[in-house]
Order: structure tokens, then C-alpha cells, then sequence
């Protein structure tokens, strides 16, 4: 179950990549027209509409993406299965189709029983839990019939073909099951929604913090599904990015579950970066260094933070622990101090000045004093339990990522290890992988999410990880019996690519 968990949480990012198409378009369109937003200029009109048609048809999206990712060799008929699972619960639970199905007038059966009314109404292209609903229906279904022989008169309909159909009829069950349920399951969800959004700057920032705690496991990405989009009510992003008016109350304005995330990524991580880089062993300070920086310019510039939280993830726990606090606490400052921002992809510079253009930001230069802050805390506090503690976190009296520390290797070998980290080739580093995994034998499965190879292999007791750290990543998880995570960091589809290449 675990491993089916972890493989929805990577599922997650396929429908959840597109925002920043939907961000930079209507950022742009914002910006194009600041005032009417859309109305005063038709390019404006053009490229918010251009956005808006990901945030209106997210419910397809994440049928589509989810089903990909979800199915084993990431087959184009596992997409088409989630699709067609999706457009049958929607049409089968759509109000008309419900009023004909209990026997009286849309009109009639909408004025006789307005609560289920109600929650049927909001079977439509955009309702997420039925895009991830489906997508689970599309992928399970490619996975059980993808190799599935019929007889010879059907043959026609047998292996990928027989796919889109079994889903079908699988979401033809889960319509009828939903027929009945759905109300119950929709007032349970809205309840959730309302109590969440009633904890205000508490719950922002019991969000936050659990957000990077589950880093390691990889099941942020479901956690975030709740906030970010419309599985409870709250739809963070598109609220924010689509210029939702009516979501502002006084305990909910869009961009409150977001906001707190940029003085962290920003400034507070390159902060622990190079209290980490400082307090680097002297003869590995320059390759420390040089992994700082990498991480520290990901993290400001995109948002991407996986590279520099796994350099002290596992090696400092505590300071972990502190830096979920902190992301907590600021998640909560920013909704205290009605400081909005959002992003299509994550909170790093680029999604920052997007924000600005937008009209729902609000008191955004907070954030940047917020972050300067940060970046100071996270200076002094890291530095300062680094040395007190003295805490192995790189270049630090340690062997991490396989190359900084190593006090019984030969010159020639450090050498030869920091070549293969800091190369550009990916086919090399994807080798290298590939080599600690056991070899291409011992693979089962292959995927990727944002920053990191998701794998399952065959025989757990044949994965090296110090091999697989030799070739310069970030780290190696493995959250289940046979599950591997190896974090790469921005690059890790290039890496992806070679690996499948090679396996």
C-alpha cells in the first residue's frame, strides 16, 4: 500500500507540471492589463483565456496525467483510459443525467431535492476528486488488461486496446457506487474544507510544516492536493491565479497557503546553504561550495529545494525538524500579516515576480522582509548547531553524496569522484544509477516526479548506495521494501531519459 502511495504522489506531478503554463500566461496577461484584466486589451483577453482553459479543465488534467503516471511502462493507453473513465462518471453523475435516472424534470428533481442537486452540480471538467479518481481507474486498469489475449473473433480488442474499454466499464461501477454516495462524500469534504479554512494563519502554517516533513516520503504531493486545488473546497492556486474574488473572507484570501513558502525557498534555504558551505572541512570547502550553490540557485530562482534539503536531510535530522518549524511559522506569519502570493510551479523567483503582476497578491513586499529575515535566522541558527553539535552535514567530517570527506581515499579517487559529480554527462551519471541499482536486471518499474528518479527494483539486497551517491546526487531514499527514490534535483528528467535508455 505504501508503494502504491508513493507512486500516486509522483502521479500527482504529471497533471500538476502544467500550472506553470496557466501561471506565466495569465501573469503576463495581468500584467498586459493590470486594471480591466482582459477587457481593456485583447491580447490581455487572449492569454488570461489561454490560461484560464488549464484552471477551468483541471479535472481532466489530472485524469489524464494521473492515469500516465500511475500505469507501469507510462503508456499513452493509460491516459486514454483515465480520460474516457473521467467523461463517463461525469456525464453518468451530471444533474440531467441524474434527474432522468430518478425519474422526473432537471428542473423538477433540482427544486425537489436542492441538497443532492447541489453536490451533483459539481460534476464538471474541473472536479479534481473525480480526476484523481480516474486517473487511478486508467492506471489500474492498464496495469491488470495492457497484456490481456481475448479470443481470436476479438483479437482486435485484446492487449492496450482492451484498456480504455475495461475502464469504462470500471467507471460505470463506480458511478453507480458514487450515485448513492457522492452527497455524503461532498458534504464531508466541504465540512473538511470549511474547518481547515476556518484554523486562518494556524492551519497555514500546520500546513506548511507538515508540507516539508513529508518531503522524505514523497507524499507531500498528496498533502498539497487538499490546499492547492479543489479536492475540499479551499483551490488555493487556481484561486489565485484565476482571480477568484468571491474566495476573499476574513479568514481566506487566495495565496494564504502559498505566500509562506517564498521567504523559505528563497532566502532561508540559501541561508543554511552557506552556513553549510562555511562550516565545510577547509580541504573540502570548494566542492561544498560549488554543491551549495547549485542548490542555494535553484532553490531562489525556481522554487526547487529537494537538492539542499537532502544534503543535510538525513545527515542533521534536527536541523530538519528546525527547518519545518520555520516554514511552519512563516506559512503562518505571512497569513497573519495578509501577505499573498502564489505560484504555478513553486515559490522561487520567477513564480515571485508573476505574483506581483497579479491582481490578488497583496502586501507581497513583506514577504521579501520576511526573507531577509529568514536568511539570517537560518545563517545563525545553522551555523551555530553545526558547530555546537558538530553535526556531519557535507564536506563536514562525513563521506556524503560519495565524494566530499573522504579522508581514506586516494588523491586520484577524489579526484575521479568529483568529475563524475560535477559532469554534465547525463548518460554517465544515469550509468552510474543504473550500476547501483544492481543493473538493468534488477529493475521493475521507472518513473520521475520533480527532483527525483522513482523506481522499483527486484532484489532490494542488490541496490549499492554508495554507489549510486558517487554519481554526484543529492541522495537516496527508499520508502518501501522494494521502492527506490534517487534525488536528482531540476535535471532529473535528462537523467530519466538516459536511464530508460539504458535499462
Amino acid at each position: 500500500m505504501k508503494e502504491k502511495l508513493q507512486r500516486l504522489g509522483q502521479s500527482l506531478m504529471q497533471p500538476v507540471a502544467v500550472m506553470p503554463l496557466a501561471a506565466l500566461l495569465l501573469g503576463i496577461g495581468y500584467a498586459i492589463d493590470p486594471e480591466l484584466w482582459g477587457a481593456g486589451s485583447p491580447i490581455a483577453a487572449f492569454l488570461i483565456s489561454a490560461g484560464g482553459s488549464v484552471l477551468d479543465n483541471l479535472g481532466i488534467i489530472f485524469a489524464v496525467g494521473i492515469a500516465f503516471g500511475m500505469a507501469r511502462d507510462n503508456h499513452g493507453a493509460s491516459a486514454l483510459a483515465g480520460l474516457v473513465s473521467f467523461l463517463t462518471i461525469i456525464k453518468l453523475l451530471s444533474p440531467a443525467t441524474v434527474a432522468m435516472l430518478s425519474g422526473m424534470e432537471l428542473e423538477a428533481w433540482t427544486a425537489a431535492d436542492e441538497f443532492r442537486a447541489t453536490a451533483f452540480g459539481t460534476m464538471g471538467n474541473g472536479n479534481v476528486f473525480v480526476g484523481i479518481l480516474s486517473g487511478i481507474i486508467g492506471g489500474f486498469a492498464y496495469d491488470k488488461f495492457y497484456s490481456t489475449k481475448l479470443p481470436d473473433f476479438l483479437a482486435f480488442f485484446s492487449g492496450r486496446r482492451l484498456v480504455p474499454i475495461m475502464a469504462s466499464f470500471m467507471a460505470m461501477i463506480s458511478s453507480g457506487i458514487l450515485f448513492v454516495i457522492w452527497p455524503i462524500i461532498y458534504v464531508g469534504l466541504v465540512n473538511f474544507g470549511q474547518f481547515l479554512l476556518g484554523l486562518g494563519p494556524i492551519g497555514a502554517g500546520i500546513y506548511a510544516f507538515f508540507n516539508r516533513l513529508l518531503i522524505p516520503t514523497g507524499l507531500h504531493h498528496a498533502l498539497n492536493q487538499v490546499f492547492w486545488f479543489n479536492l475540499v473546497g479551499i483551490n488555493d492556486i487556481p484561486n489565485f491565479l484565476g482571480n477568484v474574488q468571491e474566495s476573499i473572507t476574513n479568514v481566506y484570501h487566495p495565496g494564504m497557503y502559498q505566500a509562506g513558502f517564498f521567504p523559505i525557498m528563497m532566502f532561508g534555504l540559501p541561508g543554511a546553504a552557506l552556513a553549510i558551505a562555511k562550516k565545510a572541512d577547509e580541504k573540502n570547502k570548494k566542492a561544498t561550495k560549488a554543491i551549495m550553490l547549485a542548490g542555494a540557485l535553484a532553490s531562489f530562482a525556481t522554487g526547487v529545494t529537494e537538492p539542499l534539503e537532502f544534503s543535510f536531510m538525513f545527515a542533521a535530522p534536527q536541523l530538519y525538524l528546525i527547518h519545518a518549524a520555520f516554514t511552519g511559522i512563516s506559512a503562518f506569519l505571512a497569513a497573519t500579516l495578509k501577505a499573498y502570493a502564489g505560484f504555478g510551479f513553486s515559490a522561487g523567483l520567477v513564480d515571485f515576480v508573476l505574483s506581483i503582476k497579479n491582481p490578488m497578491h497583496a502586501n507581497i513586499l513583506i514577504l521579501v522582509v520576511m526573507g531577509l529575515v529568514y536568511f539570517c535566522l537560518y545563517y545563525f541558527v545553522f551555523s551555530t548547531l553545526i558547530e555546537k553539535l558538530d553535526i556531519a552535514t557535507p564536506g563536514r567530517n562525513t563521506k556524503d553524496m560519495g565524494k566530499v570527506g573522504a579522508t581514506d581515499k586516494s588523491q586520484a579517487e577524489e579526484e575521479r569522484e568529483e568529475k563524475l559529480t560535477i559532469s554534465n554527462s547525463y548518460e554517465e551519471t544515469a550509468r552510474k544509477i543504473l550500476a547501483g541499482l544492481g543493473g538493468a536486471e534488477n529493475i521493475d518499474t521507472t518513473g520521475y516526479c520533480t527532483t527525483r528518479l522513482r523506481l522499483t527494483v527486484k532484489d532490494p539486497e542488490k541496490v549499492n548506495d554508495d554507489m549510486i551517491k558517487s554519481a554526484g546526487v543529492a541522495g537516496v531514499m527508499k520508502p518501501g521494501p522494494k521502492a527506490v527514490q534517487v534525488i536528482i534535483g531540476p535535471q532529473v528528467q535528462a537523467v530519466y531519459d538516459e536511464f530508460v535508455k539504458l535499462v
